[in-house]
């Protein structure tokens, strides 16, 4: 028999038996279980397929002894022309046809036939024809080629590079807001830093000018509420004291809690804001209340010249 049939029954029949044998198990208890899992519960029956297929072995090995003795035997009484006459010679396996179907490899003994005469320090040159394998790769590269243009240029199926880089960079966006909204949350009194950017500046600023002016007037001089140009703070100058001034409100003076209308991101802006009207003055502005209070530019609350 064969050996590429006489392996391939027996690797079938080593993987399949188990899973037939526990099939009705499977569906009894309805479980998904890993593969590990499974074998180490029926580690006896994959064992006892494995010795099985072993006898198996044995047994295919034993009879193709008997048979190759058989065609010796017979080639000693009768002859290599009677065994060839009477197909008594060992097959070639099918994979040995397969595998020299796909190299075209030129046996040693037959080299003499494709020697171009060429000699180069001792490595003769050679008339070998390129491997069937090799030139069939290439050619299915060429066929993939066609399909890819179609799939991803002439149909709707696929996406170009274009379309998927477009694609990534709003799946980036999305996945970048949601982290900013995650994190904007975690923003408090106690870790708030002041920025320093334009853009953050400026959305302070609209919202400054949204929410603020009533109380403190455009130009932060005061009115109602306190002057905040100055040195001056009755609830305590800095980042995160006008951070928590602003969060919580000062409900006996008249301030509301924006809390529950502004983000802390957003409440960091204004607080960062406010920080570049320091030094101002503007004209009609409030006198002063509360302490003197003086920035620690160590402590993030400085404002660089351009937003000054």
């Amino acid at each position: 028999m064969n050996k590429l049939y006489k392996y391939t029954l027996t690797f079938g029949l080593t993987i399949l038996s188990p899973l037939l044998f526990a099939q009705d198990k499977a569906v009894a208890t309805d479980k998904k279980t890993s593969i590990f899992e499974w074998s180490l519960h029926n580690i006896l029956l994959i064992l006892g397929v494995l010795v099985i297929s072993m006898a198996i072995i044995a047994v295919f090995n034993m009879m193709e002894m008997m048979m190759d003795l058989h065609r010796i035997k017979f080639v000693q009484e009768h002859g290599m022309e009677a065994a060839k006459k009477a197909n008594m010679l060992p097959q070639v396996s099918l994979w040995k046809r397969f595998y020299a179907s796909m190299t075209k490899s030129v046996p040693i003994e037959r080299e003499v036939d494709i020697d171009l005469g060429h000699n180069y320090d001792g490595i003769r040159e050679l008339d070998n024809s390129l491997p069937p394998w090799w030139l069939y790769m290439f050619y299915i590269t060429i066929v993939f080629s066609f399909v890819y243009l179609y799939w991803y240029h002439w149909s709707d199926h696929g996406k170009s590079e274009l379309t998927q880089y477009e694609i990534q960079m709003r799946e980036g966006d999305e996945l970048k807001q949601a982290y900013l909204a995650k994190t904007a949350e975690a923003i408090n009194e106690n870790n708030i830093i002041a920025l320093t950017d334009v853009k953050g500046i400026s959305e302070g600023k609209a919202i400054f000018n949204k929410l603020c002016i009533s109380c403190h007037l455009e130009t932060g001089g005061g009115s109602v509420g306190p002057n905040l140009t100055d040195n001056y703070w009755i609830h305590g100058g800095g980042i995160k004291n006008m951070f928590k001034t602003i969060k919580y409100g000062v409900p006996e003076k008249g301030m509301i809690s924006w809390k529950d209308q502004l983000r802390p991101t957003d409440i960091q802006k204004v607080a960062s804001f406010i920080l570049t009207l320091h030094g101002k003055n503007p004209p009609g502005a409030k006198a002063a209340q509360g302490t003197l209070y003086n920035p620690e530019p160590t402590q993030g609350e400085s404002v660089p010249d351009t937003l000054k």
